[in-house]
């Protein structure tokens, strides 16, 4: 495999071609080796593919452009090898010299051979297996040499030996692509078509004639000249169906954007920024209007967005900007192009349509296109496109069909499968606490009869986001309800009503019980949609899609549980016990699907630190707080100002996730959702101690409640899963009422010592075991920043399979047998009605009382 270019010297007359004679380079054992694709439009339009070993570019010259499908496999016929400052040559080869033509930089970058160790080897055996990182081609490559060449010497005469240059599949390998890269016709370096560069003023060609047949002109641009003196009309946009999970082979998948659905035309030297609906919105965002106007006519659809300090997007952020008129650094990410000039390309394959528009941004290059980015798409697996995309935090993973052409309205070649439950509502009301305070928005969605109520909105009000919606909710002011039915709130003096003329994004966890959206948070206005189009209820996220346990098995054997595959599903967790069979790894996510809607309620957006059994309670258990290498992408990761951040279930995906990984028992922080550092219930522990019995415990819950119902407080017990019980008390989280940590593990320790002081024979409030003597140790330690609970609905860890059970304040009294409540008997359980359903609605202001007590 040694390099050579005596035979490349010897074809060339350098006194004519702007080619470098160039010669054979060291190079520093540091650098990369280099890849590069020259597009050659010599006799044929062919591609020459090179790679650098021995100080010289090994080339062959490849019959069509290469193909990301894993099926196709393209003709490579093995030419003599060029100097490494052939790289970097993008010109024309005048007339009557070797190779005449224009040549085109088409894809460059680096390569790494797979088996390093025989490479010399592997090459005169003729199967060289390599890994690309170049702008357009990546992953592993093969090039096999044809049965028919091997054992041929490498030149003979005019002889050259063939291979196949194949893609290996990969995370890289998009099957179906076919030949869509053809259409690519940008250099990767200037951006410049063959046409270009063939008319470049910098190129000559030779007029000394040859007896060679004259090369192949590189055909302009496939856009049609534009004669176009305004921007094109509106064109009507395709939409998503959704789908329970991302489809697999014949599709592309795109990352879902956060941000606002923006069709972009260009023409005549002006641009124009429509929505979803054809509106004009070019003066919102006058920096990327006017970068369009530059780019060569088009029609481009896109989504724009604002990114956060991640470069993620974030839709609250893009709210913020267009409120604030700080429009400037919004980006354009372009996913599909319609029109190229006058040629409508909306009949087109997706994959030829998306090669196009690679191009058309390329050409454009990074001066222009400042605030434009090309989406790229993955064919591999869609599932794990779409766990990449839930671990980043990102909304979902549009699939399309990559055969389609572009189609208007919904389409079942657009499906999108989403991380957690995003759609849009419309706003009937809001509620307020003492009469002005903004407090919750009160949402729907539009039926025949009126519209139809899903319940409150009650988290996502940041300050910056209030300062857009108040307004607009006083402009929409209604004396009467726009809702209708069964269910619809009645009118009281903290329910404002407004006109249903107002969408607004949330996002959620799917439904409860009785159908509302289950913990719903806003994340902006939908200025871009309106009221008449929400007519369809909001889809559940991916993960809510439950899955029966006749479904749960795959045709693999596998079984699947919330989208969650479980490895060693019969693992036993629970062994056998009182004549009650095993409980195994497969029981308990079924019951974490089962009960999730019941357990998020007190876990989802908490940090929650997690009791693991991987082998079973008989086994090695420890406790995970912080987020451990190799974390589900279904657990969301929550900052707490430490090294290492937290882990929290957001939705049943989570929490079957957390059963995949023996996570038998789940204790999250008393903190309101999605903010750490502010409390939002007080727990009172009750341990007793040895000897005494279980009702001695409930007496003492009932002296606890009591104490806080003289204080104005509300409070709900629920069993621990072991000896004990434990009292809680909901609070108020709202910016006037909010109390800091510190704040409420005081008043937990106030409230312990007065019941302590009240009955000193019964109870006591220190820790250590040998103060307790016969009585019941009130535990306010729970209450600390970083301090944990166990959850209600929990199970625990121990003989028994018991769970931590919410009881109503009726069932605390002689004969409550904690031990009933457990796994094996749960869907018993679950049919009645959760006696902490009410909870929030419980809560109380605590600073008043503070004050009472001398906090």
């Amino acid at each position: 495999m040694r390099g050579e270019l005596k035979t490349y010297q010897t074809k060339r007359r350098f006194g004519e071609t702007p080619e470098p004679k160039g010669a054979k380079t060291r190079r520093k054992a540091a650098e990369p080796l280099r890849y590069l694709i020259q597009r050659h439009a010599a006799t044929r339009l062919h591609y020459d593919f090179r790679i650098e070993f021995d100080g010289v570019l090994k080339s062959w010259a490849v019959t069509k452009a290469p193909s990301r499908d894993p099926s196709v496999k393209r003709l490579a016929v093995e030419v003599e090898d060029h100097p490494m400052d052939y790289g970097s040559f993008e010109g024309t080869i005048p007339a009557g010299n070797y190779g005449a033509g224009t040549v085109q930089l088409w894809d460059t970058g680096s390569w790494t051979p797979q088996h390093p160790d025989t490479l010399e080897a592997d090459f005169a055996k003729g199967s060289l297996k390599m890994t690309l990182d170049g702008e357009r081609l990546k992953g592993g490559w093969a090039l096999v040499r044809l049965k028919s060449d091997r054992g041929r010497p490498r030149k003979s005469g005019k002889q050259r030996n063939n291979w196949l240059l194949i893609k290996e599949k990969d995370d890289h390998a998009v099957p179906g692509e076919g030949d869509a890269l053809a259409e690519i016709d940008a250099s990767v370096t200037t951006g410049r078509t063959l046409a270009e560069i063939a008319g470049g003023k910098t190129q000559w060609t030779s007029s000394k004639p040859t007896g060679r047949k004259a090369p192949a002109k590189p055909e302009p641009s496939k856009a049609a000249a534009s004669k176009a003196t305004k921007p094109p009309a509106f064109v009507p946009i395709q939409l998503c169906k959704v789908a329970d999970h991302p489809p697999g082979a014949g599709w592309a998948h795109e990352i879902k954007f956060d941000g606002y659905r923006i069709q972009i035309g260009v023409g005549g030297g002006r641009a124009v920024l429509r929505t979803r609906k054809g509106l004009d919105w070019s003066d919102r965002f006058s920096a990327l209007t006017a970068d369009a106007a530059g780019w060569p006519d088009a029609v481009i659809d896109g989504e724009l967005c604002a990114l956060d300090a991640d470069h993620m997007p974030d839709f609250s952020a893009l709210q913020s900007a267009i409120s604030d008129g700080r429009t400037d650094d919004l980006v354009y990410f372009a996913f599909d192009l319609l029109f190229e000039g006058d040629e409508d390309l909306r009949k087109l394959p997706l994959s030829h349509r998306k090669a196009r528009l690679q191009a058309y941004v390329d050409r454009i290059g990074k001066a222009g296109a400042k605030r434009l980015r090309y989406v790229d798409h993955f064919g591999s697996s869609g599932q794990a496109v779409l766990e990449s995309a839930c671990r980043m935090d990102l909304e979902g993973v549009i699939s399309k069909k990559l055969d389609a052409p572009y189609r208007a309205g919904r389409s079942s070649s657009w499906v999108k499968s989403k991380c957690r439950g995003r759609d849009e509502v419309v706003i009937g009301g809001w509620s307020s606490e003492g009469g002005t305070r903004f407090r919750s928005l009160l949402v729907g969605v539009r039926d025949k009869g009126g519209l139809r109520y899903l319940g409150r909105v009650g988290t996502g009000y940041g300050e910056a986001v209030t300062k857009t919606l108040t307004p607009a909710l006083k402009a929409a002011a209604s004396d009467k309800t726009p809702f209708s039915g069964a269910g619809a709130p009645k009118g009281a003096r903290d329910i404002h009503w407004v006109k249903p003329v107002l969408v607004a994004e949330v996002e959620h966890g799917g439904y409860t019980e009785a159908g509302s959206l289950r913990q719903a948070a806003f994340k902006g206005l939908r200025e871009d949609k309106t009221a008449a189009e929400v007519t369809e209820a909001p889809q559940a996220p991916t993960e809510m899609k439950a899955t029966t346990t006749a479904k749960a098995a795959s045709k693999s054997g596998k079984v699947v549980v919330a989208g969650v595959t479980l490895s060693s599903p019969d693992k036993i967790l629970w062994p056998a016990r009182d004549g009650r069979p095993a409980i195994t790894k497969a029981d308990l996510a079924r019951y974490y699907e089962a009960a999730s809607e019941r357990i998020l309620a007190h876990v989802a957006d908490r940090p929650t630190s997690i009791i693991r059994a991987p082998d079973g309670i008989t086994g090695e258990t420890f406790f995970q707080r912080h987020a451990m290498a190799g974390s589900n992408p279904r657990l969301k990761l929550i900052d707490v100002k430490a090294r290492t951040p937290y882990v929290t279930a957001v939705d049943v995906g989570g929490l079957v996730a957390i059963g995949q990984s023996g996570g038998l028992e789940l204790h999250p922080w008393g903190c309101k959702p999605g903010d750490p550092e502010t409390p939002e219930q007080i727990t009172f522990d009750l341990d007793p101690d040895e000897g005494l019995d279980f009702a001695d415990v409930i007496a003492a819950a009932k002296v606890v409640k009591a104490k806080l119902e003289s204080l104005g407080l509300t409070s709900f017990v629920k069993t621990t899963g072991g000896k004990g019980l434990h009292v809680v008390v909901p609070i108020k989280t709202d910016a006037r009422s909010r109390v800091e940590w510190e704040q409420a593990k005081a008043f937990a320790k106030a409230v312990s010592e007065l019941i302590r002081i009240d009955a000193p024979d019964r109870f006591t409030t220190t820790l250590a075991k040998k103060a307790r003597g016969g009585k019941i140790f009130i535990d306010y330690l729970r209450n600390g920043r970083m301090a944990t609970a166990v959850a209600p609905w929990s199970p625990r860890a121990r003989p028994g399979a018991g769970i931590a059970f919410p009881l109503a304040w009726s069932q605390v009294k002689a004969g409550l047998d904690p031990s009933a409540f457990n796994l094996w008997n749960y869907p018993a359980m679950l049919k009645k009605p959760d006696p902490w359903k009410d909870f929030r609605k419980a809560e109380a202001g605590l600073k008043s009382i503070l004050k009472k007590l001398g906090i």
